[in-house]
């Protein structure tokens, strides 16, 4: 799916404002925060917790939720691994367009598989920071506010991830965030502290 190209005749336009001047504008440069784990495991919590200080300080952020995408998007896809693949090929290019218009973006996606979260890399460049929210398959079980992993466990889901479809861990990450042992705000003030860091963001 990913491979085919049925689009002929075009030619690529390249903006008037670059993607540098974008970034001295805006006081920061672009990134792709990748938050990739468990389901349940604080990947939208953190991202949605990090857009805000990020807002209060005046940066140009954005969140792509998993969710949120597969019911505009990516409705169109299931959860086999082909769809899979496919989901996260497309929020990888939406991402990279995030990122070239200067925005500081964070995706909250599962994203299961080495392979896939390695094309969305080659993709964004430089700029693409892999977050590895870990969290035992347990713990997120008992946090579960949708009650997924009960379904799951009761065969009401097929293909979930965890339970049922396997869960390829980062193996060079840019940061892990345990977050069985770190708070909300302890997440947010690691990822923070790492862009600055990186000099994406001052320290001011």
């Amino acid at each position: 799916m990913a491979d085919t190209i049925k689009a002929t005749n075009i030619t690529w336009h390249h903006h008037t404002i670059s993607r540098e001047e974008r970034e001295e504008h805006n006081g920061h440069q672009s990134a792709v925060l990748w938050f990739t784990g468990l389901s349940a495991s604080g990947k939208s919590s953190i991202a949605q917790a990090l857009q805000a200080v990020l807002f209060e300080h005046g940066c140009q952020s954005y969140v792509l939720d998993g969710d949120n995408i597969r019911h505009g998007l990516n409705k169109d896809l299931g959860f086999s691994p082909e769809d899979r693949e496919e989901n996260i090929r497309r929020i990888g290019e939406v991402a990279a367009l995030f990122s070239d218009a200067g925005f500081i973006v964070s995706t909250a996606f599962i994203s299961p598989y080495r392979a896939d979260r390695d094309k969305v890399r080659q993709l964004c460049g430089e700029g693409f920071i892999e977050v590895y929210v870990r969290c035992p398959v347990d713990v997120c079980a008992d946090r579960d506010p949708k009650g997924l992993y009960q379904k799951a466990r009761e065969g009401k889901i097929p293909e979930f991830t965890g339970i049922s479809a396997p869960y390829e861990e980062p193996q060079h990450p840019e940061l892990i965030l345990d977050t069985a042992a770190l708070s909300l705000e302890d997440c947010v003030r690691v990822v923070v502290e790492y862009l600055q860091s990186r000099g994406i963001l001052t320290n001011s």
